[in-house]
C-alpha cells in the first residue's frame, strides 16, 4: 500500500518522492475518457460510411480494438513504449505486467504519476489500430483481426511511440515535434490502412456501379463526428498532462482546425454536385483535426486556420490517389489520416512557437521556421517518411506471416462478402428492418404478422380485397364486443 500524503497546498506526495498536482491528474483522467469515447466514434463513422449489410461489425470491431488493447498495454505496451531504460527505437520488459507503474513522476511529466499518465496513453494505443483496421471493411473475417491486433500494436505502434515521445527515442532527442501523435497515431495507421488494402484487393466488384453506393446512414457518419470532435478535446489538450494555458490553447486550435478543415472540404465538394455534403464536411473535419494533432501545443491560432484549410484541401485530393494507383482503400483511410498527418508534421515544422509551447512554464523548444529555426522541417519530414516506411513495411510483413498461419488469414470468402460480414461472420444485424420496411412499403403489399419463428416480420403480397375483408372482420368483432 501506498503512504500518499499531502503537502500545504494540496498537492499528492507520494514516497517516491513525487509531488503531483490534483488539478492536472483530474484533467487527464477526464481526457482519458474523452480520447476512449472517440474509438467507438470511429465505428460509427465507418458503420455509416459502408453498405447497412456490413454497418455492425465496425462498431463491434472498436469495442473489440479497446479490449484487445487493453490487455496488450497492461502485457508490454506501455513498457515497450514507455520504460524509462529504453533504446532510441524500443523499450523493454522492465514495466512488465504494469509492475511498479503507480506514483513514480511519469516519464512525460512530473506533475502526474506514472500510472495516470499510462491510462492516459493507453487510449492512444488503443484508437490506433482501430483506425487502421478500417481498411478491412466488407472484405475480411473478423476472428484473426484479435492477432493482427495485438500484433501490430506490439511491432509497429509500440516502437513509433517510443522514438517519437519516450525521452530516450531518437526523434524525441533529435528535437522532433509532435504533441498529440501525429506520427504514432495517424501517420502509421493510415499507412497501415494502405499495406492492408494492398494485401487484402479489390471487393467483388470493384470498378463497377455496384461499388458506387452512398453512405448507408449518414446520421452514423454525423454522430461519429461527433465523438471525434468532442474526445479530440481531450486527445490534443490532455496531451499538456496539465490544466494550464497550455492545455487551453491546444483545445482551441483543434477546434479551429476542425472547423476550418469542415468547412474547406464541403467547398470543394461543392463545386463538383452543387450539393452541401455532410459526409464532406465530416471529412474535412477530421482532416483538420489529423492535421492539427501533432501541432496543438506548438502552434498559435491563426496558424490553425492554415491548417484546417490545407488539411480539408490537400486531403480531398488525396482521396484520388486510390484512383490514380488503383488500390480499395474503402473508407479514405490513407489519404485522410497518412497525408493529414504528413501536412500537420510539415506545417509544424513552419509555425511552431517557443512562446506557445511555453506557455505552461516548462517547455522550451527552438521553434519552427517562423522562429527562424530552419533545421526543424528537415526533422518533421525525417520523422515521418521514418514511421510511414516502417509502418507499411512492417504492416505487410505482418499480414503475409499471418496468411500462411492455418486460421489467420485475413481475407474472407466470395459468399461471406455477397452475404455481408455481419451476417456471415457475426449472425446479427446493425438494424431491425420491420418498422422500416412497413412504413416504405404501400399499405397494399404488406401483411402484419410472423411466420418460421424468423427474427423479422414476414411481408406477403396481398391484394386490396384482401385487406378490405380483414378490415371488415376486425370491426365486426370489434361491433360484437
Amino acid at each position: 500500500m501506498v503512504n500518499v500524503t499531502y503537502d500545504a497546498s494540496g498537492d499528492l506526495m507520494s514516497p517516491s518522492g513525487g509531488v503531483f498536482n490534483m488539478g492536472d491528474i483530474a484533467w487527464t483522467l477526464a481526457s482519458t475518457a474523452l480520447v476512449w469515447i472517440m474509438i467507438p466514434g470511429v465505428g460509427f463513422f465507418y458503420s455509416g460510411l459502408l453498405r447497412r449489410k456490413n454497418a455492425l461489425n465496425m462498431i463491434y470491431l472498436s469495442m473489440m480494438t479497446v479490449a484487445m488493447v487493453s490487455f496488450q498495454w497492461f502485457f508490454w505496451g506501455y513498457s515497450l513504449a514507455f520504460s524509462d531504460t529504453a533504446s532510441p527505437y524500443i523499450g523493454n520488459l522492465k514495466f512488465f505486467g504494469l509492475r511498479n507503474v503507480l506514483d513514480q513522476p511519469s516519464i512525460a511529466s512530473p506533475r502526474v504519476p506514472a500510472i495516470v499518465f499510462c491510462v492516459f496513453q493507453l487510449m492512444f494505443a488503443a484508437i490506433t489500430p482501430m483506425i487502421a483496421i478500417g481498411a478491412v471493411a466488407e472484405r475480411s473475417r473478423l476472428g484473426p483481426l484479435l492477432a493482427f491486433v495485438f500484433a501490430w500494436s506490439t511491432l509497429v505502434y509500440d516502437p513509433i511511440a517510443c522514438w517519437t515521445w519516450n525521452v530516450k527515442g531518437w526523434s524525441y532527442v533529435l528535437g522532433g515535434l509532435d504533441f498529440a501523435g501525429g506520427t504514432p497515431v495517424h501517420i502509421s495507421s493510415g499507412t497501415a490502412a494502405l499495406a492492408i488494402s494492398l494485401y487484402l484487393g479489390k471487393r467483388r466488384g470493384y470498378g463497377t456501379e455496384r461499388l458506387a453506393y452512398k453512405p448507408h446512414n449518414t446520421t452514423y457518419v454525423v454522430l461519429g463526428t461527433a465523438f471525434l470532435w468532442f474526445g479530440w478535446f481531450g486527445f490534443n489538450g490532455g496531451s499538456a498532462l496539465s490544466a494550464n494555458l497550455r492545455a487551453t490553447q491546444a483545445c482551441i486550435v483543434t477546434n479551429l482546425a476542425a472547423s476550418v478543415g469542415g468547412l474547406t472540404w464541403m467547398f470543394w465538394d461543392y463545386r463538383l454536385e452543387r450539393k452541401w455534403s455532410v459526409v464532406g464536411f465530416c471529412s474535412g473535419a477530421i482532416s483538420g483535426l489529423v492535421a492539427i494533432t501533432p501541432g496543438s501545443g506548438y502552434v498559435g491560432s491563426p496558424a490553425a486556420v492554415l491548417f484546417g484549410f490545407m488539411a480539408g484541401t490537400v486531403c480531398n485530393f488525396a482521396t484520388q490517389l486510390k484512383f490514380i494507383f488503383k488500390f480499395d482503400d474503402t473508407l479514405d483511410i490513407f489519404a485522410s489520416h497518412a497525408i493529414g498527418g504528413i501536412v500537420g508534421n510539415i506545417l509544424t515544422g513552419l509555425f511552431a512557437q517557443a512562446s506557445v509551447a511555453g506557455a505552461d512554464g516548462i517547455t522550451t523548444i527552438p521553434g519552427g521556421w517562423l522562429d527562424h529555426n530552419y533545421r526543424q522541417l528537415g526533422i518533421q519530414l525525417a520523422d515521418s517518411v521514418s514511421g510511414l516506411a516502417y509502418s507499411f513495411v512492417m504492416t505487410t510483413i505482418i499480414l503475409w506471416i499471418m496468411h500462411f498461419i492455418p486460421g489467420l488469414r485475413l481475407r474472407c470468402d466470395e459468399e461471406t462478402e455477397i452475404l455481408g460480414v455481419d451476417d456471415a461472420e457475426m449472425g446479427e444485424f446493425a438494424y431491425d428492418f420491420v418498422g422500416v420496411e412497413s412504413e416504405l412499403m404501400p399499405r397494399a403489399e404488406y401483411n402484419i404478422g410472423t411466420s418460421d419463428g424468423g427474427r423479422e416480420l414476414r411481408h406477403t403480397a396481398a391484394t386490396t380485397s384482401q385487406i378490405s375483408e380483414q378490415e371488415k372482420d376486425t370491426k365486426h368483432s370489434s361491433a360484437e364486443a
